[in-house]
């Protein structure tokens, strides 16, 4: 045993998925992180990760995973649907916790975790990594140092590739309302965290949900099944700030904008664009204009890679 925290992580598949492509590169890249143990819900495919990623442990379902004494903090990286249980295992075994986002499926289960672990004492953290993106940095940065005075309104266009017409396999239980998993759910949550992050909370919101794409092919099987959850969420309202702010989260790629998000203020203006609305994935570019300016000017224009899907 070392004095490095040794992390554990359910849902490291070794073919695709989060833990894959984030979670353990960086992770790996951390000197005080140490991945200790891994579980997949088949004992084939944990065995195969353990090979993969170099981890000693491997087990076939949670319950060993949560209650290893080599384990100090618990990765849940898994769908929605599972994610209650298992952080309810990692919570009554008293480790601490880094949950994807969103924690739970609905507010009643989000609350009821938190509360779990604020209980219990145990240190907890939700993946809303779009804090982390230089972008969203730089312009939380601008805004506090004064880049465009006064924030008067903010609008957030975005066009995220599900749900579309067609998606694949392994995201269509992002199709079902029930599941917590979707444009509402997860992408917009992360987009509001955002603007917020930057520019804080809402005051008060209004928001419509609609379903306008009710049946949705499955691209490697070419069967067509039903759609439940929302593709298009506007939402808006007043920061506490005052500034208006209006968010636009539509499924399925544009031929026009795919990501617009313009910051208005007394003294000048921001605008981010960009090919998904990602920003912490992929390219994205940041412009502002203040005082006398009459144009915009390039401030930052980020090279990002792109980590994965949903």
């Amino acid at each position: 045993m070392t004095d490095k925290i040794g992390v554990g992580i359910i849902g490291a598949n070794p073919n695709r998925g989060w833990a894959k492509s984030a979670h353990i590169p960086a992770l790996s890249a951390l000197p005080q992180y140490e991945i200790r143990a891994i579980s997949t819900s088949q004992q084939e495919t944990a065995i195969a990760a353990s090979k993969q990623f170099n981890v000693s442990l491997a087990f076939d379902n949670h319950v060993e995973l949560v209650t290893h004494p080599e384990v100090d903090l618990v990765v849940v990286a898994v769908k929605v649907p599972y994610h209650h249980e298992l952080v309810t295992a990692a919570i009554a075994a008293g480790k601490h916790i880094y949950c994807e986002w969103p924690l739970g499926n609905g507010l009643a289960e989000a609350i009821e975790l938190a509360d779990l672990a604020r209980r219990k004492n145990i240190c907890t953290a939700i993946e809303l990594q779009g804090r982390a993106a230089p972008a969203v940095n730089q312009i939380r940065d601008l805004i506090a140092q004064g880049y465009v005075g006064t924030v008067v309104s903010t609008s957030l266009i975005v066009s995220d590739k599900y749900p579309s017409d067609v998606i694949d396999s392994a995201n269509v239980y992002m199709l079902d309302s029930q599941n917590g998993a979707n444009l509402l759910t997860v992408h917009t949550g992360h987009y509001a965290d955002v603007v917020t992050y930057c520019l804080g909370e809402f005051r008060e919101l209004n928001a419509t949900l609609a379903t306008q794409r009710t049946q949705v092919k499955i691209v490697d099987t070419g069967e067509s099944i039903p759609a439940t959850a929302p593709d298009q969420i506007a939402v808006n309202g007043t920061l506490h700030s005052g500034a208006i702010a209006s968010l636009h989260i539509r499924g399925g790629r544009s031929r026009g904008t795919n990501l617009l998000w313009e910051i208005n203020g007394t003294e000048g203006d921001l605008l981010v664009t960009g090919d998904t609305g990602h920003t912490y994935m992929l390219d994205v570019v940041l412009q502002g204009a203040q005082g006398q300016e009459k144009a915009l000017s390039l401030i930052l224009c980020t090279k990002q890679i792109s980590l994965g899907s949903t």
